[in-house]
């Protein structure tokens, strides 16, 4: 590990270029994605993802040193703890964003996003997409980014590992389908087909709308339409639906 650095004046360049890109929701000026608390730290690190810096408060430094010990390249920046937010956990991680892999030798089960806002739901789409063995994300223009610092929290390391395209405009994601071979599937509240009731075993893409919205009317016109089934509410927010698809999609795939 290289010898750690000591900053004590919020003015600081680099603390600067890293407080502009958690107000402007996205990477910093040097491309690099804000991964805030030891755990986004370790997950990075497990991950294979280069982290070219680490910024961490007085009082967690020795987890921090033990964490990237052996990572000789790591600069280390100490500051006063009061300088980092209290969210971050005293621990902000710059790390630069994996290649976009295809994941190879699997059956495509792509998940488009269309315009889902909310950084919390998006995070957990992510995860749920690595549980579930999702193979690509594909994320409309309207979406919010992906390396929102607030998308990368509740990912809980998973934006790591999923490979994701976004700021797509329709017609590249349906040549996207197109190329996997894939049916496209529009999630809805109502009036649709049981996910459990089509066959998801084959190459699927399955569109997950706006909180506000739902999915736009002509993504709706090019696919097939799914409704999972409810009791009590009539829908399910974003996050929910995506995992729920996933998981049938899982499900249908696992040998019995």
């Amino acid at each position: 590990m290289r010898p750690p650095e000591f900053i004590s004046s919020t003015a600081n360049p680099l603390l600067k270029e890293v407080r502009k890109a958690v107000h402007r929701g996205g990477l910093t000026d040097s491309g690099w994605c804000v991964a805030e608390t030891l755990h986004l730290l370790e997950e990075a690190l497990r991950s294979g993802c280069r982290v070219p810096a680490v910024i961490v408060a007085e009082n967690v430094r020795s987890a921090v040193e033990m964490c990237v010990d052996y990572h000789q390249n790591i600069r280390v920046v100490v500051v006063p703890d009061k300088l980092l937010d209290v969210s971050s956990q005293g621990v902000v991680a710059l790390v630069e964003p994996p290649a976009v892999k295809q994941m190879l030798g699997q059956q495509p089960l792509m998940l488009i996003l269309d315009g889902v806002q909310d950084p919390g739901n998006l995070g957990t789409i992510l995860r749920s997409a690595e549980a579930f063995g999702a193979t690509e994300l594909l994320l409309l223009k309207g979406t919010v980014n992906a390396f929102n610092s607030k998308v990368v929290r509740s990912s809980a390391g998973s934006i790591f590992r999923t490979p994701f395209l976004q700021s797509l405009d329709e017609a590249r994601v349906l040549a996207e389908v197109r190329l996997k071979g894939a049916t496209l599937y529009a999630a809805m509240p109502k009036g649709a087909h049981s996910p459990a009731a089509v066959d998801l075993r084959r190459p699927s893409a399955i569109v997950i709308g706006s909180e506000g919205r739902g999915v736009s009317a002509s993504l709706l016109g090019a696919a097939a339409k799914l409704t999972i089934p409810t009791m009590g509410v009539e829908s399910l927010n974003a996050a929910v639906s995506a995992a729920v698809l996933l998981y049938e999609a899982r499900r249908q795939r696992t040998p019995a």
